[in-house]
């Protein structure tokens, strides 16, 4: 293998790798979104546990 194989080889490769850390960081920008998306549903449920804690804490002490 000359020279200019080792080169275009390498040159394949560094192409490849390019390609890969592309993919690499789309995938990881839509998985920061997902994780946002994830954290806000979370919030909003524990905000409504919250509120319906409060509520059946009131029906008891009515109860009482």
């Amino acid at each position: 293998m000359d020279i200019d194989e080792r080169l275009e080889r390498l040159t394949e490769r560094h192409e490849a790798l390019t390609q890969t850390v592309e993919l690499l960081a789309k995938d990881l920008s839509e998985m920061g979104v997902l994780v946002n998306d994830i954290a806000e549903g979370t919030a909003r449920l524990l905000h409504v546990a919250e509120i319906h804690e409060k509520r059946i804490s009131r029906l008891e002490d009515q109860k009482t």
